[in-house]
Order: C-alpha cells, then sequence, then structure tokens
C-alpha cells in the first residue's frame, strides 16, 4: 500500500486564511496526513466535500453565509458517514452540546489546535469522538443546570440587544407581566445578577448569538 493511500484526507474550512494556513502549516508536516481540500464559508465546505470526499473536516463554528453546525448538518444529511471536527474560538457548553447532537465527532477550541489537532484528527479517523478537557469541563459544568425554554431564549436574545421590557411585549405579544415573569426565570436559571449579566452568560455560553 502507498503512503498516498493510507494517509489521511483533511478538509479544512474556515473564514480565517490565517487559521486555515496554521492547519495546512501542522498537516503538511505529518507523513500519514494531507489536506485535500479548503473552503471559507459552509457553502463552500459543502462542495469541496462533495468533491473531495475527505476523512475528516474541520469546521470553523462561525463562519459568512453559512455557519458550522448547519454546514454539518448538511453535510451529515447527504454524507451520513462523515467525519466532523468543529473548531471555534468559543467553549459555550449549549453550542457544544448543540454541534454533538448535530454529529460532530470532535469540539475543539482554537487556542488548542497546535496542542490537540493531529492526535484529535487520528482519533476520530478511526471512529472515537473525543473532547478537549477544557469543553468536557464545560459540559460537566452545566450538566445538572435547568435549561431555559425557547420563549425564555427568545426574551433573552430581546435583551441583549438592548430592549426593555415593554418593548419585548410588544415585539413577542405578550404582557409586560409575562416578560417579568421570563426575566426572573431567566436571572434564576442562569444564575444572573441582572439582565445585561444574564445576556453575557447567554452570549458566553453560546445560548444566544447577537
Amino acid at each position: 500500500m502507498s503512503a498516498a493511500i493510507s494517509q489521511i484526507r483533511i478538509l479544512a474550512v474556515d473564514d480565517h486564511p490565517v487559521v486555515r494556513q496554521g492547519i495546512a502549516g501542522l498537516v503538511g508536516i505529518q507523513t500519514d496526513m494531507v489536506l485535500v481540500g479548503e473552503a471559507s464559508n459552509g457553502r463552500d465546505a459543502i462542495q469541496q466535500f462533495r468533491t473531495h470526499h475527505p476523512d475528516v473536516t474541520l469546521m470553523d463554528l462561525q463562519m459568512p453565509e453559512m455557519n458550522g453546525i448547519d454546514a454539518l448538518i448538511a453535510i451529515r444529511n447527504e454524507f451520513p458517514d462523515a467525519k466532523i471536527i468543529l473548531l471555534t474560538t468559543y467553549a459555550g457548553d449549549t453550542q457544544i452540546l448543540r454541534a454533538l447532537k448535530a454529529g460532530a465527532q470532535a469540539y475543539l477550541l482554537k487556542n488548542m489546535l497546535h496542542k490537540e489537532l493531529l492526535e484529535t484528527i487520528r482519533a476520530v479517523h478511526t471512529g472515537k469522538k473525543t473532547l478537549s478537557p477544557e469543553v468536557s469541563y464545560q459540559i460537566a459544568e452545566h450538566a445538572t443546570d435547568d435549561a431555559l425554554t425557547p420563549a425564555e431564549v427568545l426574551v433573552l436574545r430581546l435583551i441583549a440587544a438592548g430592549n426593555a421590557n415593554k418593548q419585548i411585549a410588544d415585539q413577542l405579544s405578550i404582557t409586560e407581566e409575562t416578560v417579568k415573569s421570563r426575566v426572573k426565570n431567566i436571572l434564576s436559571k442562569l444564575g444572573a445578577n441582572d439582565r445585561t449579566h444574564a445576556a453575557m452568560i447567554g452570549l458566553k455560553r453560546g445560548i444566544i448569538e447577537l
């Protein structure tokens, strides 16, 4: 068997050229890996996957046009055996769980790529699911928390956008008392001191996005 046949074929997807260059540099010096394609957004990633059929795809979470999770879902709908590692700068537990439920085999923080990327690629290629210690900690820390309801997430998103209770009530066609009740629940579930703190927690954990 030739070396080329035994190499792990990798597709790198990230909207930042510097990140793709870093991945290319790490992969390029490995004898058991080869970078077969690159993409800068989710839509391009789907096309590149169809073209190259990579063994492992490295997918950025936050990208223009189509984010990493939506691209992951689209690819796995078409190619159920696709092995995809999500890359992100955020360690929010909600995003991590959403990615894993969507079919991601691993979730890596970009600041840990030099330490963890290569071994994660090899592990995923053999069929394993992996999470870095920092990511595992984020999930464990909130494992027993009460999750926000979809209605509460909607209110939290409007709070983060700077809306007062009356504005939220008007936008959602509900009473201001209902908004106040949902805000109270949000603060309690997130362990937040006030509305601003709740919005910050929501963004950090990936419950909402701006």
